[in-house]
């Protein structure tokens, strides 16, 4: 039964939480961590580590896709970002960076949403998808919602893998400005030979729809993050990780029994700092989560030490700031996703971590530890 508070007269609204409100109980047997399974499955394409990075410029350049992808991991190259529109994107970021390091604020997000007018170049698009392709990784790109249509058709010709369309608030219809013509998901992903991953949703009702649509995957959340500024004081929107996870594994679990075994993957994406929130991310329902400024701090990582979401660079409404990730040495990806790590918070080896927790709680693979008891804090 939801839990519904009163607000004021004649006004009421759910009790959600967070993941910091939420704790896992082990109630079983304790395993060895080299005896657990962090593998899955999205369609035919089989990871190692339940870890996507958040496909904005500050992560995912073609050499980070390729070394993510190496480690078991799926890295999603923003469709509309940098690597389609300059051919020196290092430089733009090194220009970016230099601002950033400067303390003004605003200048950065000034100079985001210049590199972002540039016209989109097919070539250079194309180019970035290929070299992942080459490396023999999967090779994913992200598309919004009002560029799906005009961009599919080249990402599909330079060897897409798999398709993302990933928006701040994404449902089964699009209506796209100047478009006499909806964007239907339903339509759009049946007329496709690729796997659709879609989002980002927060309820159990649009993720149940985005599943009829046909997608392999369902982005829950926001992209939530210190420096994201898109479920607070821009658009006042946002739903709690742990219950917004919760809710779309209710709608994967409805879907399950609509189509008599037809299995969408939820996918969490915010609010996941430390190898504890991706342990609790899973164990709210989610098979993977999204990681932006976690794994920015890679030496790999092409922002410099910053990190930005992708809505950050939004032409008339940014959504994010430039965010400091790391100060002085950065460590590599292999000690962000595996360590061994110096670090007692749980910033690094987050595969590690969540294989751990999973070992304490006595469960050797994801699915599994989808049905560990937990705790909410009062």
């Amino acid at each position: 039964m939801r839990d519904l508070v009163e607000i004021g007269m004649g006004r009421t609204a759910r009790r959600t939480y967070e993941l910091d409100d939420i704790d896992i109980v082990p109630s079983r047997r304790t395993r060895s961590s080299k005896e657990v399974s962090t593998t899955w499955q999205l369609d035919a394409y089989r990871f190692d580590i339940p870890v996507l990075a958040h496909p904005t410029d500050a992560l995912v350049s073609p050499l980070f896709a390729i070394e993510l992808g190496k480690r078991g991991g799926l890295g999603v190259i923003n469709g509309e970002g940098l690597w389609g529109r300059h051919a020196d994107v290092e430089a733009k970021l090194a220009e970016l960076v230099a601002l950033a390091d400067s303390g003004d604020v605003d200048a950065p997000i000034r100079k985001l949403q210049e590199l972002h007018a540039a016209p989109l170049q097919p070539g250079l698009l194309a180019a970035a998808v290929a070299r992942v392709r080459e490396a023999g990784v999967t090779t994913a790109v992200r598309v919004s919602p009002q560029n799906a249509r005009a961009l599919t058709p080249l990402l599909l010709e330079a060897g897409v893998d798999l398709l993302v369309v990933h928006g701040t608030i994404i449902s089964a219809e699009h209506v796209v400005h100047g478009d006499s013509e909806p964007l239907n998901l339903k339509t759009f992903i049946s007329e496709l030979d690729v796997p659709v991953v879609a989002g980002g949703v927060s309820d159990h009702r649009t993720a149940l729809h985005l599943m009829r649509t046909g997608a392999a995957g369902v982005v829950v959340g926001y992209g939530s993050t210190e420096g994201a500024t898109t479920t607070g004081e821009v658009l006042g929107i946002g739903v709690p990780m742990a219950t917004a996870i919760a809710d779309a594994a209710a709608a994967r679990r409805d879907y399950l029994d609509e189509t008599g075994g037809r299995y969408v993957h939820v996918i969490a994406d915010g609010d996941i700092a430390t190898s504890g929130d991706l342990a609790k991310a899973i164990a709210c329902g989610a098979d993977a989560a999204v990681l932006g400024a976690p794994l920015a701090v890679a030496a790999e990582a092409p922002g410099g030490g910053w990190y930005w979401p992708s809505v950050a660079a939004h032409p008339s409404v940014p959504r994010g700031s430039m965010l400091p990730v790391s100060f002085g040495d950065r460590p590599s990806l292999d000690t962000v996703l595996t360590g061994p790590s110096d670090d007692p918070f749980g910033s690094l080896n987050l595969v590690g971590g969540l294989r751990r927790s999973m070992a304490k709680s006595g469960y050797s693979d994801l699915k599994e530890f989808q049905k560990v008891g937990l705790t909410v804090r009062a």
